[in-house]
């Protein structure tokens, strides 16, 4: 078996960015036994290498080959310079040093990321730059977004709102989009003896932003209730988008082996 690994809501708690109970025996016991993994994270707040040495300072033990994020990859992605950002100040930070030009008068493409202020002034400019033709692109395509005990729209939910109001198809940089997968794939058929995607198992707490689209590409799907979704009464899916499991934490996960 191996094994896809969330991170927010999985691996870290939503409110302090602390390890969930289980979490970290979970990936020693990996390490230990030598089972792949990769850990697939939307994160986009900090440079891949600061978010992957603060999981490992607060007692996880990942190595740089078992992990990946959406900026590993957004260079390949999007090829236009001149975009118009919108997500929190060290999000457009990243971006800055990565060489792209933020342009808020004649972008060439808009991408969108996680930010808790959102407002309809944001999105009538990102309707205007679109209905101009911008491209537009999602660095990812969660569900829900949450922060400090709430729940907001995800940037998939905004990018479904974008298309519905102007008609404009978009690209998802990170999960659920099937780029993505397959890099997170390639990364750990380096590690493991994989063949496809139905030798892995992925766990996340984004049942519709995460697990759906695993699961169209043949996947397993396990969602852990540690991080959005609280209940099993709150999931609104079709019968195809079903998890195969569904566990309290990653802790109630890792019972299943002992």
């Amino acid at each position: 078996m191996n094994f896809f690994i969330d991170v927010q809501g999985t691996l870290i708690d939503d409110k302090e960015r602390k390890p969930i109970e289980g979490a970290i025996e979970f990936i020693d016991f990996l390490n230990r036994n030598s089972i792949g993994y990769t850990v697939i994270t939307n994160n986009t707040k900090y440079p891949s290498n600061e978010f992957l040495k603060y999981l490992n300072s607060i007692g996880f033990k990942i190595d740089s080959n078992h992990y990946i994020d959406p900026l590993m990859v957004l260079k390949d992605i999007v090829k236009e310079k001149d975009i118009a950002a919108y997500g929190n100040e060290n999000f457009l930070k990243i971006l800055k040093d990565l060489g792209f030009n933020l342009n808020y008068k004649n972008p060439k493409a808009l991408l969108i990321s996680v930010k808790k202020s959102y407002n309809n002034e944001d999105f009538a400019k990102m309707i205007e730059f679109l209905l101009n033709g911008a491209s537009l692109y999602g660095m990812h395509a969660t569900s829900i977004y949450a922060k400090d005990g709430k729940r907001y729209p995800g940037v998939g939910a905004i990018l479904e709102m974008l298309k519905f109001a102007t008609g404009k198809n978009y690209k998802v940089i990170g999960k659920p989009s099937i780029n993505f997968y397959s890099e997170a794939f390639k990364r750990l058929k380096k590690i493991s003896n994989i063949n496809s995607f139905k030798d892995i198992t992925i766990i996340s707490d984004d049942a519709k932003g995460d697990l759906a689209g695993a699961k169209r590409l043949g996947m397993k799907t396990t969602l852990v209730l540690s991080g959005k979704i609280k209940s099993e009464d709150e999931l609104n899916l079709d019968k195809d988008e079903w998890p195969d499991f569904i566990f309290e934490n990653i802790a109630k996960m890792r019972e299943k082996w002992d």
